[in-house]
């Protein structure tokens, strides 16, 4: 069986103890100390890729005598491109940073060199690797794979360690048969089109091949898709606007395109709205994956380096500092960026104060944003959870309701409106009955599913009508809920709580778990030293999961239960 039939069949393999200095844990060895010439926060950030490396390894085959040598599993026991790609980038920042504990490594270079040898066996003939969890022979995961290690292999190459072309000759002939496949290949989504541009333009940077620039050409002649909030098609706040960002920084430096920056500026600066009180950025009006996770900006931390110090932005200094504050452990996989490019080892410019206090409507991603210094709350349209409340430890994750009309009565309000400082969602239904299909459109065998809904007349036709005003109050915020049309139907509206902290002034569900009933008054949640209050409360049933809504979410819920109509201000502080 040749290595590639190996790996392809053969995905739990057993790894050998990884090689590691001796010393590894307990500081660094006599005489790597101080590194007068890299900043503090540059050397943190290399001890933490150390770390990384530790456990990567530890998922490696670092026997030399091993016919598996090189080969890295993931979580799943797989051996794949993106485990074997963790391992090369990880290693080659290691390998080239004198802070590091396997600066120079003999044996890691090694263990690296045979690393590419089952990248290249992983990699097909037209140059493109698999993503296994879903896209085959597919350009721009290569694409992924060429931006994080080409900037590694040009300081590998650059420097005077001993025995590096066990690496650089190979990982250079993954990363030539790649850049052909880049220069032809297509994509799936937005983001796609900016990384494999920035893949050719770090390509560019070793090899000046004309094809890699006049294939990011044809991409970027269909312009960047940034719209005049400042956000990218998939509004993906967490994972790919940042990722647009950091790409088309390499673009624009690789193939000279300064342009580019621009749509770089317009996002970072629309990112200072999408900040909460705790640091952490909204990511509730996404298109992608990364809806409603919780996260921070280390993402964004390189985009917002590089031209803090460009531009002399103190804003774009400040949030550099804050994600050091709150974030700064999970920069360490962008250590690429700051290794390849000393410049950004300058001193930030001292910064100025991001905004704290605002009112805005951001109409393309239907989602309006409210900040008031140590609380904040988001709006959104086209989505079921419609309103959260950050109050900096304690978090309400989200608003929603849904009513028992004819199974589709979660509320979700295709649009927002912003009028005199109020954002109004609203929906309407209506529930029809259907009367016999006229004879002219019967089908021969009486089979109901040739028989077009469509066509049949309507009547006993039921109405549904709901709307949220969201508005200021001292403090926080009113939300006036009204949801009416058909009378007596049943909801639910449901205060979806981060799990965490304790409640006051409600009654525990009589067996569901985190479920709670607001019957009356104003409820307490309090996470460390933060409280909400919520309320009024209202109380008619104990019906929760209502047909045609969502499931329940498992986070400590509070429910207000009724019948139509029903009208109420709500208050949230």
């Amino acid at each position: 069986m040749n290595r590639r039939a190996f790996l392809i069949n053969n995905t739990k393999v057993a790894v050998m103890a990884p090689f590691m200095p001796a010393w590894f844990g307990n500081g660094s060895p006599e005489g790597q100390l101080d590194y007068p010439n890299m900043p503090e926060w540059i050397v943190q950030l290399v001890r933490q890729n150390d770390q990384s490396l530790k456990s990567i390894l530890e998922r490696t085959e670092s026997d030399p005598t091993s016919p598996k040598f090189g080969s890295v599993v993931d979580g799943v026991g797989m051996v794949n491109a993106h485990s074997v790609t963790s391992l090369i980038k990880t290693a080659l920042n290691a390998l080239i940073s004198e802070p590091s504990a396997y600066f120079g490594d003999q044996h890691l270079i090694e263990v690296v060199g045979a690393a590419v040898g089952v990248l290249l066996e992983l990699q097909h003939a037209d140059g493109t690797i698999d993503l296994v969890t879903t896209n085959f022979h597919s350009t721009p995961d290569t694409g992924f794979i060429v931006k994080w290690m080409a900037p590694g292999y040009r300081l590998l190459k650059e420097s005077q360690i001993p025995n590096k072309e066990q690496i650089t000759k190979p990982l250079w002939t993954f990363l030539e048969r790649a850049g052909e496949a880049l220069k032809v290949g297509g994509i799936h989504t937005p983001n796609h089109r900016w990384v494999v541009c920035s893949a050719l333009a770090e390509l560019y940077m070793i090899s000046p091949d004309q094809g890699y620039r006049t294939r990011a050409e044809e991409w970027l002649a269909e312009r960047i898709d940034l719209d005049s909030d400042g956000q990218y098609n998939e509004r993906s706040s967490y994972i790919y606007s940042s990722l647009s960002n950091r790409v088309l920084i390499s673009t624009a430096r690789g193939f000279d395109r300064p342009e580019l920056l621009e749509y770089v500026r317009k996002n970072l600066e629309m990112t200072f709205y999408y900040i909460h009180p705790n640091g952490e950025i909204v990511t509730e009006a996404s298109g992608r994956q990364d809806n409603s996770i919780i996260g921070f900006l280390e993402n964004y931390y390189y985009p917002y380096r590089y031209l803090a110090i460009k531009d002399q932005n103190p804003q774009f200094a400040a949030a550099c500092r804050l994600i050091e504050q709150t974030a700064f452990s999970k920069v360490t996989g962008f250590l690429h960026y700051f290794l390849e490019d000393p410049s950004l080892w300058q001193e930030l410019p001292g910064p100025a104060p991001l905004p704290v206090s605002y009112s805005k409507l951001f109409p393309h991603s239907r989602l309006g944003r409210v900040r008031r210094g140590n609380y904040d709350a988001s709006i959104l349209g086209g989505s079921a959870s419609f309103f959260n409340f950050h109050k900096k430890e304690a978090v309400l994750q989200g608003i929603r309701f849904a009513s028992a009309f004819f199974g589709k009565g979660q509320f979700i309000s295709e649009s927002i409106d912003y009028i005199d400082g109020k954002f109004i969602l609203s929906s309407k239904l209506k529930g029809p009955y259907y009367q016999p299909l006229p004879v002219e459109h019967l089908p021969d065998d009486g089979d109901w599913e040739k028989m077009p809904r469509a066509l049949r007349p309507q009547s006993e036709v039921q109405q549904y009508e709901a709307e949220v005003v969201v508005s200021e109050v001292e403090g926080g915020f009113a939300l006036d809920v009204s949801i009416g049309g058909t009378d007596h139907v049943p909801f639910a509206l449901e205060f979806i709580f981060r799990p965490g902290g304790t409640f006051s002034g409600v009654e525990a569900h009589d067996s569901l778990p985190d479920v709670y009933f607001l019957k009356s008054g104003m409820g307490e949640y309090k996470a460390g030293a933060d409280t909400i209050v919520f309320g009024p409360g209202h109380h008619t049933h104990q019906w929760v999961d209502i047909r045609g809504g969502l499931p329940r979410t498992g986070s400590p819920t509070v429910y207000l239960t009724g019948t139509t109509p029903f009208r109420e201000r709500l208050l949230i502080r």
